[in-house]
């Protein structure tokens, strides 16, 4: 019986009926609460994993290789939101200005900090980074422009009061006021995707080193039988060669802002 971390999506519907193989963990809020499980407390065999997590993981040792079977990927760039009653406000405008992330290290963060530097020429170090949490690998270091919150404040209520400019979250707010940086999100997403030739990649799935091969082998099987009893989502592919490129950019994401020591190869991953 493998202790297993896996969030209710669609594609993993089928496969968490399979409870004589996987003893499937209860989490309140979803399986990345317990991410800090995974790659602290080495509790699972088999789990949901964040890739940029995943990364920094790997780069301080942590026992665990990627399945090339993803459960969750979404264009990351409405997810950086500004408070619109305070004034108008542009990528291109956040020098200097304070940012709010739940933790400096979360895939969602990267991901945003990437279409930053890239697409808008913002320059990373010279944002103020406010962060709510530690990162989910203990030994991951914050650069010195990242500072915390001061406890018992919370993302959304700062970024209301003005005590941050914008902010990145992991939902959209049904907030009027409350409203994307990056214009027409859609459409950038869009040509992000035309530009790399990938797609933003969140949540995969890892399993254990002590995992044998054969038994990796069948949980990649079942994982693959539950999305084709899904409907195959076109936006969640499976396959090495299929996620090659996506986790080329996801690497390069990581390593051009220092969250790991150097660019992985893609297959170094599920050694």
């Amino acid at each position: 019986m493998l202790n297993t971390l896996l969030g209710d999506y669609p594609v993993t519907k089928q496969f968490k009926t399979h409870t004589d193989k996987f003893a499937f963990a209860e989490i309140k809020g979803g399986p990345a609460g317990a991410f800090k499980r995974v790659v602290r407390d080495l509790e699972f065999d088999v789990a949901e994993m964040a890739i940029i997590t995943h990364l920094i993981a790997k780069a301080h040792g942590k026992p665990y290789r990627l399945l090339p079977f993803v459960v969750l990927a979404r264009f990351q760039h409405p997810f950086l939101v500004y408070n619109a009653a305070r004034g108008a406000l542009a990528p291109e405008d956040l020098h200097g200005k304070r940012v709010g992330v739940r933790s400096y290290s979360v895939t969602t963060g990267a991901w945003i900090r990437h279409i930053l530097a890239e697409d808008h020429r913002v320059e990373l170090s010279r944002i103020r980074w406010i962060t709510f949490e530690e990162a989910h690998v203990a030994e991951f270091r914050d650069p010195p422009n990242v500072e915390r919150a001061p406890a018992g404040k919370e993302i959304m209520a700062m970024l209301r009061s003005g005590e941050l400019d914008a902010a990145i979250v992991g939902a959209i707010p049904k907030e009027e006021a409350i409203r994307p940086l990056i214009h027409d999100p859609e459409a950038a997403g869009k040509r992000w995707t035309e530009k790399h030739g990938a797609i933003q990649l969140n949540h995969l799935v890892v399993v254990k080193n002590s995992v044998s091969r054969d038994m990796a082998v069948e949980v990649y099987r079942l994982l693959v039988e539950s999305k084709k009893a899904a409907g195959n989502p076109p936006m969640l592919p499976h396959g090495l060669e299929a996620n090659r490129r996506n986790l080329e950019v996801a690497i390069d994401c990581a390593y051009r802002q220092a969250l790991i020591p150097r660019r992985f190869t893609v297959d170094e991953l599920f050694e």
